[in-house]
């Protein structure tokens, strides 16, 4: 395995790239940094849905910066991990528990043999999900989780409840490998950066793009029936108002305000409702907050950095807004 550069995305120095493999035997690349000097602690960086290592190389540089060690990773089904189908372009997983696997397979073996504690979960949308699903069932190894725009409901869906019957119905046709309806195999850091909904940044949203050009290997289309059909089934989950009281480590969640994929609104009550736990939502942001501009990421590792790795938290969870200055 190895890490893909491009001229204006170079990987931070020092990184060790290897595979672990999950208990149920699919292999997951990782990758590794320690910062010079001792470390403050291991932040464990989880990305969301069709992402991929290369895309976080600025982010991972900026924790080095504060004394992080940091371990990154491609679900699987994504980047250069096992696919669950025959076509590598169609993002597949049968059940969200899945994504679970991962998670402990990396931590025993590429965060717990080679990374200092304590360590600290930091993860967009999807990987975002996964982590507050692992904390649920009380397995977390995380001392604190900082979860950007969270997968809890899906923004603006038309005829929510018959989208659920339809990939209820599709998946138990035999079409859960199957693109969703109207999917395709084009990534969706190809599409135009007018309309898009990803971020505001222009520079940010070219040099993604420019990844997924030079190496389209990376990159995976739409999600499948299954994916969807899984995906409802957390989204119900997260529906239970008991599940944030069971959520145990302390948790900052930063919400997008312009959020056009996940629900911000769904985000907030979520939030409230955590036993130890805060809401930021940055007004004006899009989804991927640490691929847009500067001032607002500016607002992320302001709220980062008083966070991790141990600001006291209120027991009584509470939501802010920010504005930023562009």
């Amino acid at each position: 395995m190895e890490l893909i550069v491009t001229s204006d995305n170079p990987a931070p120095p020092g990184g060790v790239c290897s595979n672990v493999r999950t208990s149920d035997r699919v292999v997951l690349r990782v990758a590794r940094w320690h910062p010079e000097g001792q470390a403050r602690g291991t932040v464990v960086l989880a990305q969301g849905r069709a992402e991929f290592i290369e895309k976080y190389f600025e982010t991972v540089a900026e924790l080095l910066t504060r004394g992080f060690a940091v371990v990154t990773f491609d679900w699987r089904g994504q980047g250069l991990s096992t696919r669950a189908v025959a076509n590598p372009r169609k993002g597949h997983v049968d059940d969200f528990v899945l994504f679970e696997r991962d998670l402990e397979a990396v931590f025993t073996q590429a965060v717990q043999p080679f990374c200092p504690p304590p360590y600290f979960g930091l993860a967009h949308s999807t990987g975002a999900s996964i982590m507050l699903q692992q904390a649920r069932r009380n397995a977390s190894p995380f001392a604190r989780l900082v979860l950007l725009s969270p997968l809890i409901d899906i923004r603006d869906l038309f005829l929510p409840q018959g989208a659920r019957l339809l990939a209820d119905f599709l998946n138990v046709l035999g079409l859960g490998g199957a693109f969703i309806p109207g999917g395709s195999p084009k990534s969706i850091m190809s599409k135009p950066f007018k309309g898009n909904r990803l971020s505001s940044d222009q520079r940010r949203y070219a040099r993604n793009a420019a990844l997924v050009d030079a190496a389209p290997q990376l990159a995976i289309g739409d999600p499948t029936v299954g994916w969807v059909h899984a995906a409802f089934r957390q989204i119900d989950d997260f529906a239970d108002p008991d599940y944030p009281l069971r959520t145990l480590p302390p948790v900052l969640i930063i919400a997008a305000g312009g959020d056009g994929i996940v629900s911000t609104p769904a985000i907030e009550r979520f939030g409230q409702r955590l036993k130890a736990g805060r809401v930021l939502v940055i007004e004006h942001a899009r989804h991927e907050i640490l691929q847009e501009s500067d001032a607002i990421r500016g607002q992320f590792w302001a709220a980062f950095d008083a966070f991790v790795p141990g600001e006291s938290i209120a027991d009584e969870p509470h939501t802010e807004r920010g504005e930023h200055a562009g």
